[in-house]
């Protein structure tokens, strides 16, 4: 029969064997969410070329859409993504400075839950997308808000990527890639495309229009439209589905682009502007 001692050394070897497992779980934990941070970093950086341009765009910062590099996409259009460890509260909030000052939207839920569709006149013809309103009721909102208000009229979009990823992105009226709205909000529908691939990826459709940003939950008045099947991190809020002029953003890339942030990442060598955008 085992000794009151015996029993006491058993009971503080299983103690130790479950503090051993528990803090081994936690390290592999760490690590994973180690690697994930790292990728969407290093994503971002190639689509930015470097310097923060890539899809993530949103905000005063730079933005990259798409993956080859942040929308804010290349990432998509737009700023660096990264992940975020304490999320943004729901909602709009006061963001750097306004490149066109049009106040701050207050989001309600009725109106915002309404469907719509956007017709975006530029000069080298006209895209029309169907907005997910009840996917990402915030994201949609803005965009109708900022419409409403003419923020985007007369305003370049300042980048193409025609390498890795493929997409035209939009919304920033310095044609910096740094302007914004004077506010942010939260990230939406991540998960519309599905679960991620080993490489950290989903496939941004052709079609697709999604806010570019410049970190987790920092999204603005910047956005990219994927003209080709493109691979991204799941990190750009999907919020319209293009319905008419795919034809016209393939026409667009076509001319290619002027290669200032990488090869195959620029201001298109064919000037783009949007005149106008509407929503019914």
């Amino acid at each position: 029969m085992a000794s009151t001692k015996d029993r006491q050394r058993a009971l503080e070897r299983a103690r130790y064997q479950r503090i051993q497992k528990i803090q081994a779980q936690k390290a592999a934990e760490r690590k994973k969410r180690t690697r994930v941070v790292a990728l969407c970093t290093v994503v971002a950086l190639l689509v930015a070329g470097g310097i923060g341009t890539a899809i993530a765009m949103s905000g005063n910062s730079k933005a990259a859409p798409v993956a080859a590099s942040t929308p804010s996409t290349a990432a998509t259009p737009g700023a660096t993504a990264s992940a975020s460890a304490t999320p943004e509260p729901v909602g709009y909030f006061a963001n750097g400075t306004a490149s066109k000052n049009v106040g701050i939207p207050t989001f309600n839920a009725a109106a915002a839950a309404k469907p719509y569709n956007a017709t975006i006149v530029t000069n080298r013809g006209t895209v029309v997308f169907s907005a997910l309103t009840t996917l990402a009721p915030y994201a949609t909102y803005s965009f109708e808000y900022l419409a409403g208000k003419g923020y985007f009229n007369n305003t370049p979009c300042h980048r193409l990527t025609t390498s890795g990823i493929y997409v035209l992105q939009c919304g920033d009226p310095t044609g910096t890639g740094s302007g914004g709205p004077g506010y942010k909000f939260q990230d939406e529908n991540l998960s519309y495309f599905g679960a991620a691939t080993s490489a950290g990826t989903v496939t941004y459709p052709a079609g697709t229009i999604a806010m570019a940003n410049s970190g987790a939950d920092t999204n603005g008045s910047q956005f990219f439209l994927v003209y080709k099947d493109s691979p991204l991190p799941p990190s750009y809020t999907p919020f319209g589905k293009i319905t008419s002029g795919l034809d016209v953003l393939t026409a667009i890339a076509a001319k290619g682009s002027d290669n200032s942030n990488a090869t195959g990442d620029g201001k298109p060598n064919e000037t783009v502007t949007i005149t106008k955008v509407s929503t019914n």
